[in-house]
């Protein structure tokens, strides 16, 4: 079942997420991925990563920096201890991360080409990136579940819980990224793919607002959106279900829809029940 929403200061409904279950979906999925980091041979280095310009050591590079943006953003002299609200929802995160794809494209290829070590892999490269970035998480995984911390961000401060859950989004996403590309299994932890599951389904939400179209992804998220006739009783006209991890590719522009409405994993019925014109939701 989706968590309980309450209502945020600016008077509209936020999601919360536990920050115990949080810390521990951090922690699985890290190890999740720095274990099929280091399962890796040195061939599959260098396969496509399936995002642009990226081969897999590009990837691991990234998914390092996603982990120790924590302790990065943490220690930044900015950061406060506040019950003042924050000024960045998820959703807005998910919505704006397009903004940054250039800067952080170009930071990934600049750590990536100082990573690889001589020779490349052998020497430690990718999978030594994410035991140091394990290693400099260790001993702030408290704060990092904190909600009364505020973090200077690029889109405005932001509560460091929410932080922390955009960092389940970007390693459950890449994981997904990393198994694809070279076939190698990378667990996705439940709680960690829940966390991802409702905040890009609330992202949508925020980007096309309305209820003319119900979107289904169980077990973990419903929510509606589309401007339309809003539904009110019985079954909605327009409905929209598919499973966890068909989502997350829609929603981050892995598959397209119409790759997806061509496999049995994606169910739109209803008029208005195609979302192709606002997926993807994270760029």
């Amino acid at each position: 079942m989706p968590p309980a929403r309450r209502t945020a200061p600016s008077g509209r409904d936020r999601r919360t997420y536990d920050p115990t279950r949080i810390r521990t979906a951090l922690i699985n999925q890290v190890e999740a991925v720095a274990d099929a980091a280091h399962r890796l041979t040195p061939a599959q280095h260098a396969l496509p990563s399936g995002l642009p310009g990226w081969d897999v050591h590009h990837l691991l590079v990234h998914i390092a920096r996603q982990i120790d943006a924590v302790p990065r953003f943490l220690a930044r002299p900015e950061t406060e201890v506040t019950s003042k609200a924050p000024q960045v929802s998820l959703a807005r995160w998910a919505v704006s991360t397009a903004t940054l794809a250039e800067e952080l494209d170009a930071d990934t290829r600049k750590d990536a080409e100082s990573s690889w070590g001589s020779p490349r892999p052998e020497a430690g490269g990718s999978p030594a990136r994410i035991d140091q970035a394990v290693a400099d998480l260790e001993p702030v995984i408290e704060s990092a579940v904190r909600e009364d911390l505020l973090i200077p961000h690029d889109f405005g401060a932001m509560r460091m819980l929410d932080f922390t859950v955009t960092r389940l989004v970007e390693l459950v996403v890449h994981s997904d990224d990393l198994a694809r590309a070279t076939g190698v299994r990378v667990a996705l932890d439940r709680q960690a793919t829940a966390a991802t599951v409702r905040l890009l389904a609330d992202a949508l939400a925020a980007k096309a607002p309305g209820a003319s179209v119900e979107v289904r992804i169980p077990p973990f998220a419903v929510v509606q959106a589309v401007e339309g006739p809003r539904h009110t009783r019985g079954t909605p006209p327009n409905v929209v279900e598919t499973d966890p991890l068909t989502w997350i590719r829609l929603a981050t522009g892995r598959t397209t829809w119409a790759e997806a409405l061509a496999t049995p994993h994606l169910i739109a019925s209803g008029a208005r029940a195609d979302l192709s014109q606002v997926l993807p939701v994270l760029g």
